[in-house]
């Protein structure tokens, strides 16, 4: 066996991403209930969004004018 040191895959001081309180392990990464509700809420009304270049309403197809 070789001496490879094991690597934590995270910080056991790491913070929740909705209010920078301390995570707990049953709500991990958050640390709370209302906490992960709250993300959730935001994935479910869309408030996270991808950067795009494209107009809104664009499918790929051009448009054909005659």
């Amino acid at each position: 066996m070789t001496d490879d040191k094991v690597v934590p895959l995270r910080s056991k001081n790491s913070t929740c991403p909705m209010c920078a309180k301390p995570t707990v392990d049953d709500y991990r990464p958050f640390c709370s209930k209302r906490c992960a509700d709250r993300d959730l809420g935001k994935w479910l009304k869309e408030d996270y969004r991808m950067p795009s270049d494209e107009q809104p309403g664009f499918d790929g197809e051009p448009i054909e004018e005659d």
